[in-house]
């Protein structure tokens, strides 16, 4: 896959933090700065996925079970 690359703007404290993690493991900038953007893109991703199946679950009437309702197998002693 191709890859594109953009600019960004960072306060010098966040710069100082990410140049001495950086220097601690080895591991360049970019590459922290592409794991921070995948994390933050799959928090945000998974909390609209979940805020949208609360909105049709919402929108749908249907009834809300508790935690007693659940079946959790058999106890066993």
């Amino acid at each position: 896959m191709p890859k594109t690359q953009i600019n960004v703007r960072l306060d010098d404290d966040i710069v100082e933090r990410l140049d001495a993690l950086a220097r601690k493991t080895g591991r360049t900038k970019t590459f922290y700065a592409v794991e921070a953007i995948h994390q933050l893109l799959e928090d945000r991703e998974d909390y609209f996925l979940a805020k949208d199946s609360l909105e049709a679950f919402e929108a749908s009437g249907e009834d809300m079970l508790t935690l007693e309702d659940i079946e959790w197998g058999s106890e066993s002693s």
